[in-house]
């Protein structure tokens, strides 16, 4: 006996997949799974079975035929089509929630493609597909184009790779949301994305750093509160020793530009804290392509300027106590982020 894939649409009324069955039981072609796909043309039975050695082709395709079968497609199948659809997604799920970087892999695997081509630029339209090819936005930015010669894509399947897409991004996310920094001098610190149960933590470490400087006031709840829970493509970070918050980075977002916003506790500066929350405010600000980056600081904080320049940051343009300095952002297109001291 020999395994074959068969895929084939019948009209989507009773008794039909029933004709399709029986005529493949005549030539005694033994159905080991199926799956049935819902589209306007009707219902495409996807098929994995058992045939006779001496079956060729040409009479499964006739058999498919004179069941009353449709636009069919056949090949030979491997021991590992055994494994059903639901089992192989759920597989595949499983693979990114530890590897959410496997995404190409697992669309390959998920939908039989014959290639996926990855791209850096995001989705021209929105996401969709047609016959033999498959468009996705990648969650870490830019995007996927599957594609497949034989059999056309149909709309389950096209759920199911937005499904591992949408998990995919979920688990990147996570990833990103909560890292250890481990500091120069062996501290460590767990850097994550700030929520609304942050509040109070965050208003005692503007207090802190408010303290002994004439003229600075900590922001209002409300104002904190805004912080927390940026609209658009806006983040904030928090840096934390136990239950301490000892240091915070926002960006806010206006239009296709960005501020970012940078704290430190006083006791925890100069140990490379802003730097990295720094880095990964540019990060995030190369993957949502903001378009244009402007940085504000005192004149006087050297540490922060030094800093600045490590990260490419052009010629400083005074104003007053103040100065601006342009910082470059990876990536293909231009990114401006205005970042302002707070330390």
């Amino acid at each position: 006996m020999a395994l074959w894939r068969i895929r084939a649409t019948v009209d989507d009324r009773p008794g039909y997949l029933s004709v399709l069955t029986a005529s493949l039981a005549l030539r005694s072609v033994n159905i080991l799974a199926v799956q049935v796909h819902t589209t306007e043309a009707g219902a495409v039975d996807d098929f994995l079975v058992d045939a006779p050695d001496s079956m060729t082709e040409a009479e499964l395709l006739a058999a498919i035929a004179k069941g009353r079968g449709r636009d069919a497609y056949v090949s030979r199948a491997e021991a590992q089509g055994l494994v059903d659809q639901p089992t192989r997604a759920l597989a595949l799920a499983g693979r990114l929630v530890h590897e959410p970087d496997a995404l190409g892999e697992a669309l390959v695997a998920l939908l039989d493609a014959t290639e996926v081509r990855w791209r850096p630029e995001p989705l021209a339209g929105r996401p969709g597909y047609d016959a033999g090819r498959m468009s996705l936005a990648d969650p870490a930015g830019g995007s996927f184009e599957v594609l497949r010669h034989m059999p056309a894509f149909t709309p389950a399947e096209y759920a199911r790779a937005q499904a591992l897409v949408e998990l995919s991004g979920a688990m990147a996310r996570r990833q990103d949301e909560q890292t250890t920094l481990l500091l120069p001098d062996g501290a460590e610190l767990v850097i994550r994305t700030a929520t609304m149960d942050d509040l109070e933590a965050l208003r005692g470490l503007h207090d802190r750093s408010s303290t002994g400087v004439p003229g600075r006031r900590a922001p209002s709840d409300s104002r904190l509160a805004r912080l927390l829970e940026p609209a658009g493509a806006g983040r904030t970070l928090i840096a934390l020793t136990g239950d301490r918050v000892v240091a915070m980075a926002n960006l806010l977002a206006e239009g296709d530009l960005a501020e970012v916003a940078i704290l430190v506790d006083d006791d925890w500066q100069r140990r490379g804290i802003g730097t990295a929350l720094l880095r990964r405010m540019l990060a995030h600000a190369e993957r949502v392509r903001f378009a244009a980056v402007i940085a504000h600081t005192a004149a006087d904080n050297v540490a922060m300027l030094r800093t600045l320049r490590r990260l490419g940051a052009g010629p400083a343009d005074r104003d007053g106590a103040m100065v601006s300095v342009t910082l470059p952002v990876p990536g293909d297109r231009p990114v401006n982020v205005r970042v302002t001291d707070r330390s």
